[in-house]
């Protein structure tokens, strides 16, 4: 069972009326993954499409650009083609398997597959979509964590924006994909399960990144390395399971969870305030947040970050004129104004 070519001068729009069968493909846009075959039936009104269970030998079939064809018997695979024109089926030759622009893994992915049995009563034909879908919606319902070098904060982000994907192996997508008895398979098969599959793989991705040390705020200019990072993670579950390969991630929006936009508000008032960009290397950790710059003792006894207490406003000492007493108050005076020690004593 398999198909030869026909010449394309023999196609006209009288075609339903010259051949038995003149099939084509189902309403098929970026939303459809997969569409049944189509019986054109030429009346007086024009043309009217009716859904099509039986094949007659020497029925003709066209195949549009960006489309796989698949020819199936009793429910399984028998021939397959991805070359754009127009076709003749014949029940008692070999497959064809005109692989078009597909790999070879395919090809391998056909003779896996298919059937090796006798034509029966029921054929039908199925096209798959090979085009870019693109436009598929993505967003974090949690923030997701990403540790900032920069920030040196574990800092909290969400996201969102759009991914697009493409079929690379069909037969493989067909198999494991598509519903038995489907008339079709729109992208809203892929907006549950396959989305939270996304989700967990954006996750790893950035905390990849974040291991790599791209600065948060450089997220949404990195989408390349984004996809390489997210081909990683699907490349098993997505490529070698369904026949589907990421092509393309656009992050439309990051934004920060209340904490981390405090946190690098309080670390961008301090980079004015003490222009060395090493000040806050060697901060310590204090939970999920740090402490961006060295705490100071004022003499009212209240511990501040900034050039001035938040209390009493004297101004921070000079570091050249301060001393830590033993009991951890920072002085600038001969004696502690916490304990009454002497300094140097």
């Amino acid at each position: 069972m398999g198909f030869i070519r026909a010449a394309a001068t023999a196609v006209s729009g009288s075609l339903a009326g010259q051949w038995l069968d003149y099939i084509v493909s189902g309403r098929m846009d970026n939303n459809i993954l997969m569409t049944r075959g189509v019986r054109v039936v030429k009346t007086k009104n024009g043309n009217e499409y009716t859904p099509i269970h039986t094949i007659t030998n020497g029925s003709k079939i066209m195949i549009a650009p960006n489309q796989l064809m698949i020819l199936c018997d009793g429910g399984q695979i028998v021939d397959y083609c991805a070359s754009e024109g127009y076709y003749e089926v014949y029940l008692s030759t070999a497959p064809s398997m005109f692989n078009g622009e597909l790999s070879s893994a395919v090809r391998e992915t056909f003779h896996r597959i298919r059937y090796g049995g006798q034509p029966s009563a029921s054929q039908e034909v199925y096209f798959i979509n090979l085009q870019e879908i693109k436009n598929l919606k993505f967003g974090t319902r949690n923030p997701l964590q990403y540790f900032d070098n920069f920030y040196h904060a574990e800092l909290f982000v969400r996201c969102h924006g759009t991914y697009s994907i493409k079929i690379t192996d069909p037969l493989k997508f067909f198999e494991e994909v598509v519903p038995r008895n489907a008339s079709y398979v729109s992208t809203q098969v892929l907006s549950d399960q396959y989305l939270e599959e996304f989700l967990m793989a954006l996750q790893s991705a950035v905390s990849i990144m974040s291991q790599d040390g791209v600065r948060i705020s450089n997220l949404g200019a990195r989408s390349m390395d984004i996809i390489s990072y997210l081909d990683r993670q699907l490349d098993t579950i997505w490529k070698e399971q369904r026949g589907i390969e990421l092509i393309s991630v656009g992050i439309g929006n990051i934004s920060y969870d209340e904490e981390s936009r405090q946190l690098i508000n309080i670390r961008s008032r301090n980079a004015m305030l003490n222009p060395d960009p090493n000040f806050h290397s060697d901060l310590p950790q204090r939970g999920n947040s740090v402490q961006l710059q060295k705490s100071w003792a004022c003499q009212c006894g209240s511990e501040n970050y900034g050039n001035f207490c938040a209390v009493c406003g004297r101004a921070k000492p000079d570091a050249s004129q301060c001393w830590v007493c033993g009991c951890g108050l920072t002085n600038t005076g001969n004696f502690c104004t916490k304990c009454g020690k002497r300094r140097f004593s």
